[in-house]
């Protein structure tokens, strides 16, 4: 009874929170996810996963380098505007006008600076991939989270795509290996992994879980990269570079397709989720260990292909996060 009891009083206050009105803002409006995630929050106010939550605000600048980046600012700052968001010079400016906030800055390098006056005024965040730009920044963002009491989540889209999903709720039991592909273009200023071949990885530690150790880099028939995990009791993921998204997981009951790309919406509802409830859907400890992969993934490429423990590059990184 007492454990009925709470399930319902979980409920009434789910339904409380989906209810309350949220204002939303933006800082970073140079990918196209800001487009995506405030057309279906501005044009469909009914729709029930998203009732109640409206982006408000924005403020546009974010990478002050990469020129892929600050060429989009004008274009997606004049869209957003003629969907009803009000454009701001500042992050203090936008913090006083909204509830929560969209970090969207396509460049992962500011996200830490970025973040931290989110933090002091109290706004949970969804921080858009990648987390930061260097696994140090990554871990520092979820240390100063946890002082302040404030949540933050990250996370691809590609984590929410249904045939993903499905073997991470336990369509084909355990996942004994998975492959996972997708686009892995690279970013100068960015770990190897970290611009675009985070889609891919996020795919495959959505089925895999956590537990890797180690990881070794290669380039396959193709000359793509590709990167090979091993998790406790001997599991393997490998993701490989390639033009689409997709993969394939074993699992202890079957095997199945994995690594679908169903849009932004998914992610979204899951932000929107976050918002309300101030319960993450990821785990900093799942999103650390996918960025020291990442890592590690480059760590093996210096070595010519060594095997690299995640261990190693994380305990380098916590020991500069502290410095």
């Amino acid at each position: 009874m007492t454990r009925l009891l709470a399930l319902f009083s979980a409920c009434l206050i789910a339904g409380s929170a989906a209810a309350q009105n949220i204002r939303a803002g933006i800082i970073g409006l140079d990918t196209s996810h800001v487009l995506a995630f405030t057309k279906t929050l501005n044009s469909n106010p009914q729709k029930p996963e998203v009732m109640g939550v409206r982006m408000v605000a924005a403020y546009p600048n974010g990478s002050k380098d990469i020129e892929s980046s600050l060429k989009r600012v004008p274009e997606y700052t004049a869209k957003v505007k003629e969907l009803g968001v009000e454009i701001v010079d500042s992050i203090d400016a936008l913090l006083d006008k909204v509830d929560v906030v969209f970090l969207e800055t396509n460049d992962g390098r500011p996200h830490l600076e970025q973040l931290r006056p989110c933090l002091a005024a109290h706004k949970p965040v969804f921080i858009d991939k990648p987390v930061a730009g260097t696994l140090v920044d990554a871990i520092k963002i979820y240390q100063e989270s946890k002082a302040a009491g404030v949540p933050v989540f990250s996370s691809s889209s590609l984590r929410f795509g249904k045939n993903t999903q499905a073997v991470r709720g336990g369509s084909i039991g355990k996942v004994k290996e998975a492959t996972t592909f997708s686009p892995a273009s690279l970013e100068a200023t960015h770990p190897d992994l970290f611009w675009y071949g985070i889609h891919g990885v996020e795919s495959l530690f959505t089925v895999m879980g956590t537990g890797c150790q180690s990881v070794k880099r290669d380039t396959n028939a193709e000359g793509k990269i590709r990167v090979t995990g091993t998790w406790e009791g001997g599991r393997k993921g490998v993701f490989y570079e390639n033009k689409g998204y997709g993969g394939k997981a074993l699992g202890d009951k079957g095997e199945a397709d994995v690594g679908s790309y169903d849009g932004y919406d998914p992610l979204l509802y899951s932000a929107v989720h976050f918002f309300r409830t101030g319960v993450a859907p990821v785990s900093p400890e799942e999103t650390l260990e996918i960025y020291a992969f990442m890592e590690a993934a480059d760590e093996s490429k210096r070595r010519n292909g060594a095997e690299v423990t995640l261990k190693e590059v994380m305990d380098k990184a916590r020991a500069a996060a502290v410095k």
